[in-house]
């Protein structure tokens, strides 16, 4: 299989295991979303707020490196990510259309992207103001894990308050698997 099929299928994982624990917070209250949740970060929302400052910087440093014909000025209407801490919205329904778009912008630039790319080499600076230096291949398996790392917290934390979210298997998620 290609580096790029894997990134195709991970991006569909990506967009259906979000809608799906999306829904499972839709059932939570206000409260619920904002409760010290002693994790890693502080509440529900504030995961869903960092899992979105994750991918906007990650696409937005894949974009200024030219790939998959995506630029920058492609991502002026996103929120500018600063800080993983970063707040975009405190409302989950904000959230949700948020990550639909941003969603949907992985797919598009997976779709996009070309193997021979993946091979390529791009810099970018640190949120810390550090020039780094990797494979692109690398910086994409880097968003994909970022998510599943962060979303595995929030599962925790769901579980915690009764929700039950079902099955995350990539295989069942994605019965297509990376054949497309």
């Amino acid at each position: 299989m290609s580096l790029v099929k894997n990134f195709r299928m991970l991006s569909r994982y990506n967009i259906r295991i979000n809608r799906q624990l999306l829904s499972c917070c839709e059932q939570l209250s206000t409260q619920a979303l904002t409760k010290e949740s002693h994790s890693f970060f502080p509440n529900v929302i504030s995961y869903w707020n960092h899992l979105l400052f994750g991918d906007l910087i990650l696409l937005k440093r894949l974009a200024a490196n030219n790939l998959a014909g995506f630029t920058v000025t492609d991502f002026d209407v996103f929120p500018e990510p600063v800080s993983p801490q970063d707040i975009y919205h405190q409302e989950l329904t904000d959230i949700r259309a948020l990550r639909e778009q941003v969603d949907q912008v992985i797919v598009e630039f997976f779709t996009c992207l070309t193997d021979d790319e993946c091979a390529r080499l791009m810099s970018y600076t640190s949120t810390e103001g550090e020039l780094i230096n990797k494979c692109v291949a690398d910086v994409c398996q880097h968003l994909f894990n970022h998510q599943s790392h962060h979303r595995g917290q929030l599962t925790c934390i769901l579980s915690q308050l009764g929700i039950d979210y079902g099955c995350m298997d990539l295989p069942m998620l994605v019965p297509e698997g990376s054949g497309q």
